[in-house]
């Protein structure tokens, strides 16, 4: 179960690999820090209900009982799937960034988010179809599962590589949306 907690929260890290290069003028810094305040004031809810999927993982990864467990992993999946895509939204939404190639970086942002908001539907998909009944069958399933998730990350990491640099990026480390959610004392959900 610990590698399906790495990779979840290397999924997450997309989110803020929403900048570019280049860019120039005086007032090219105002741009950058107004195009992401617009993406950044959608970002945190989305930050948050990905981290509250990612705890829900967390505190099921010792279930014994498979039928819960799946139940768990797929609501938790859904969340991050419905996340990822608001997320795409949001980007989409504040137009393109103020960068050398704003419109392709855009394009490409939405692009990577959807795209992982898809494969957060398609490992709800395959742990809903686990056979819960043969508990070793189900932990082989779930291994396939973690795999997957491990993919995940790993391509998630490398857009990030390419797409966080410039002053965009810049100014979405300063925006308190883009920043991950602190972590406080455990809360009943």
């Amino acid at each position: 179960m610990n590698k399906k907690l790495v990779a979840l929260s290397g999924g997450a890290a997309l989110v803020l690999a929403l900048s570019g290069c280049g860019g120039g003028g005086d007032d090219s810094e105002k741009k950058a820090n107004a195009w992401a305040k617009s993406v950044c004031d959608e970002v945190q809810p989305q930050l948050k209900k990905i981290q509250g999927a990612n705890a829900s993982i967390r505190a099921a990864s010792e279930e014994q009982d498979s039928k819960k467990l799946q139940q768990t992993d797929s609501k938790a999946f859904q969340q991050i799937s419905e996340s990822y895509a608001a997320l795409a939204k949001a980007v989409k939404k504040a137009g393109a960034p103020p960068v050398d190639n704003g419109a392709q970086t855009q394009k490409q942002a939405v692009k990577e988010l959807n795209a992982t908001s898809g494969a957060y539907n398609d490992l709800q998909t395959t742990v809903d179809k686990l056979d819960t009944s043969d508990k070793s069958k189900f932990a082989e399933g779930l291994k396939g599962v973690a795999d997957e998730l491990k993919k995940l990350s790993d391509s998630g990491d490398k857009a990030l590589q390419q797409l966080q640099a410039g002053k965009v990026g810049t100014a979405m480390s300063k925006q308190p949306g883009c920043q991950k959610p602190k972590t406080g004392a455990t809360s009943a959900t």
